[in-house]
């Protein structure tokens, strides 16, 4: 029989409604249980594309010895932590503080008043050299839960002391490197951060470090603030977009990108970019695209477009459901091949994208040898094995261009435009067969924080590409999340969706996210709902998540009963913190309506004391905090607008707005005074922006910087010269 996971919408916890163990989701159910029997918890965190979860589920959960362990000694606990990121935050934490490591899927085993006491990552289900199975685990902890309790219960208040002081602490370093001046504090982190970038970049792969490599987007988005700071054709801005622009190549070449089917893979398992972990995440496809669009701003390099336009091409395909919504992710594994009445198809990891070099020959016939020259395509595979630990891509070849297109055109005496339509052809015909083959594992769930990157990323796609189409997808994405992650009433996001919202209300990054997606979205459309939504929005993050003792914006609201504490992400990665966007959100939010005063603070003043919040951080390791970087240079200079009178639809006033887009960003602000109800309600916030009109009828560009706006520019060219772009 299913266990009552069987209830749940989250295709995390469906993973495990048929495991023999008696799975119960997070809530107030499975909490009451725990403290009526007096049994601790075991608190099993994953999500549905997560690998090493399927590995654990398959050798564990689904073992009856296993079940009968946990169903008798335990409350088992399961948690998408998509859906609570807030939990998972908090016992990530909890367990990297005692392993020195983190992962999924997470395993903690807890007090019945939620109050961890050991955990780890993925355990094996066998004993081995210096490490107990999980069965012999199991049983080790029920032993100590029967016999020295009270020890594991001084543990557990160990373990929740050490979260409390970790949060305190941070405010104590903030408190004692507030000293310094911020502008001086912030110059000297600039300086230490790009130090750091430029000596662990990897100038022959592109990146930072070795293995793993994670195409962290916060990276790439520090160097290109550098480097419009500095002048893109300074010393400094020269080096900051060749760090950007060698690695993005080199992930755009390696097997990290599905050179059939678009997007990227999550990370490089290797320092060359060319076997991934295969699963595909929405936020990277986001963040990687916002990534593309700069460079091509700043270098003019037609290559960095195609790589945004491949992204949202694959986004459209596969992570798009049909009221414009987007699903979170698609899965590392999937089926060998389909079950049929004689065998039981197996689950690998790659089974989906990994190629035969005989099979390559079937499909393309005089083109393979081409093709496999370009794609480092080999007899015998080529992932070696040391990076293929379990075998599961032995024989097979993934994708990865191993020498220039100008190169292989050459060798085959051919021009770079005809190599490129033959190997897009080939390309083509591998996707078609491709498709017949099992698919991963879509997740269809709709996360409204992913939601809002993809919505800046087409944002800004509409605007650097020129191609309006995007600003329209973008659009119906951000109606889909008003109609079914909003509540209007109350002003308040909710987190996920799957064939109807899920409970919880929306996290700080739900907020963070969601507001900065809706800012670009204003800026790509003109249309004033956005702003007047991303402004309303705002006051409630502030009213829920902000942290009126030590500054800066909390993982979850006030007054949740299932948190044994409330923690601030300070770390920028795979995602940035919600502190980082919300501050730059704030800056933003300043520049379009003015300083409005919430909670008795402007904005200008909570987005500086946000930064000021995590001080000891940025300025002790910058490179761990580089989006928060972004948003103190934006704070420190001066407020740039470009107020661009006329209609939004004509031409003559597009063709003003696309100038603002051909070069790298140096923070301006682009508003509309489009003659009606969007200029009329921005006047009620910057009365300033009340008078101004197009001159005699023809679009007019107000360039304006700290209250100071220069001549009005009708024409391209004036503009240009105003933005010193001339």
């Amino acid at each position: 029989m299913p266990n009552a996971l069987a209830f749940e919408k989250s295709p995390y916890l469906l993973q495990h409604a048929a495991n023999p163990v008696n799975w119960l989701p997070w809530g107030e159910a499975a909490l009451a249980r725990a403290r009526a029997e007096e049994k601790p918890i075991f608190l099993s965190i994953g999500y549905a594309t997560c690998h090493w979860c399927h590995v654990m589920a398959h050798e564990s959960f689904e073992d009856e010895a296993v079940a009968v362990l946990l169903n008798e000694h335990f409350v088992a606990i399961k948690v998408d932590r998509e859906e609570r990121p807030d939990v998972d935050k908090v016992y990530m934490a909890y367990v990297q503080a005692l392993t020195g490591h983190g992962g999924w899927p997470l395993s903690a085993w807890l007090t019945p008043e939620l109050k961890p006491f050991f955990g780890g990552t993925y355990f094996a289900p066998h004993d081995r050299p210096g490490r107990a199975g999980f069965a012999t685990l199991l049983r080790a902890i029920a032993r100590g839960w029967r016999e020295e309790r009270p020890k594991l219960i001084e543990e557990s208040e160990r373990g929740l002391r050490e979260l409390r002081e970790k949060t305190e602490g941070r405010e104590l370093i903030a408190e004692r490197g507030a000293e310094a001046d911020l502008a001086e504090a912030a110059g000297e982190a600039f300086e230490k951060g790009f130090q750091f970038f430029y000596e662990t970049f990897d100038a022959d792969r592109g990146g930072f470090g070795g293995a793993p490599k994670f195409p962290r987007a916060s990276n790439l988005a520090f160097l290109f603030r550098c480097a419009a700071q500095q002048g893109v054709t300074s010393a400094l801005g020269v080096a900051a977009l060749e760090m950007a622009g060698h690695t993005l190549r080199n992930i755009s070449q390696g097997g990290i990108h599905d050179h059939v089917g678009g997007g990227y893979h999550r990370y490089a398992v290797d320092p060359a970019w060319a076997v991934p972990h295969f699963e595909k995440m929405l936020y990277d496809q986001a963040q990687i695209a916002l990534n593309a669009l700069e460079m091509k701003q700043a270098s003019g390099d037609e290559r960095y477009a195609w790589m945004a336009r491949d992204i949202f091409a694959y986004v459209a395909e596969r992570l798009t459901g049909t009221a414009g919504e987007f699903f979170s992710a698609e899965d590392a594994d999937s089926l060998v091949s389909a079950p049929d009445r004689d065998a039981q198809a197996t689950a690998k990891e790659g089974a989906f994208y990994g190629w035969d070099q005989a099979e390559i020959v079937a499909v393309l016939g005089g083109d393979a040898e081409f093709f496999g020259g370009h794609f480092g395509v080999k007899a015998e595979g080529n992932v070696p094995a040391e990076i293929d630990p379990q075998g599961e891509l032995t024989g097979k070849n993934v994708l990865s261009q191993v020498r220039p297109l100008a190169e292989s055109a050459r060798l085959a005496g051919l021009t770079t435009e005809q190599a490129s339509n033959r190997l897009q052809a080939a390309l083509e015909k591998l996707k078609a067969v491709r498709a017949a083959r099992p698919r991963p594992l879509l997740d269809d769930k709709v996360i409204t924080a992913w939601n809002g990157l993809m919505i800046s990323a087409l944002a800004k796609g509409a605007r650097v590409l020129g191609e309006r189409a995007y600003g329209e997808t973008a659009q119906r994405a951000a109606e889909f999340v008003e109609r079914e992650l909003g509540d209007a009433d109350r002003n308040v996001l909710y987190r996920s969706w799957r064939g109807g919202r899920a409970a919880s209300e929306g996290f700080a990054e739900d907020y963070a996210f969601f507001i900065q997606g809706l800012l670009d979205l204003y800026e790509a459309t003109f249309a004033v709902r956005w702003l007047q939504w991303a402004e309303r929005l705002q006051a409630t993050m502030d009213a829920k998540f902000w942290d009126d003792a030590g500054g800066g914006y909390f993982n979850s609201a006030a007054g949740a009963t299932d948190l044994v504490v409330r923690l601030k992400d300070e770390y920028d990665g795979a995602e940035p913190t919600p502190s980082s966007v919300a501050a730059m959100n704030l800056i933003r939010l300043a520049a379009f309506t003015g300083e409005r005063e919430v909670g008795g603070m402007t904005r200008t003043a909570r987005a500086r004391r946000c930064v000021e919040a995590f001080r000891g951080h940025w300025a002790e390791s910058p490179q761990g905090l580089p989006q928060m970087l972004c948003a103190i240079e934006r704070l420190l200079a001066p407020s740039r607008q470009v107020v661009l009178a006329g209609d939004p639809g004509a031409e003559d006033f597009r063709a003003l707005a696309a100038v603002l887009d051909e070069r790298l960003s140096a923070g301006w602000s682009v508003l509309a005074a489009d003659g009606g109800e969007g200029q009329r309600w921005l006047a009620t916030r910057a009365p300033w922006i009340g008078a101004m009109a197009p001159n005699e009828g023809q679009a007019t560009a107000f360039v304006c910087e700290g209250h100071t706006c220069e001549a009005p520019a009708t024409t391209v060219e004036q503009l240009r010269a105003r933005l010193g772009q001339g």
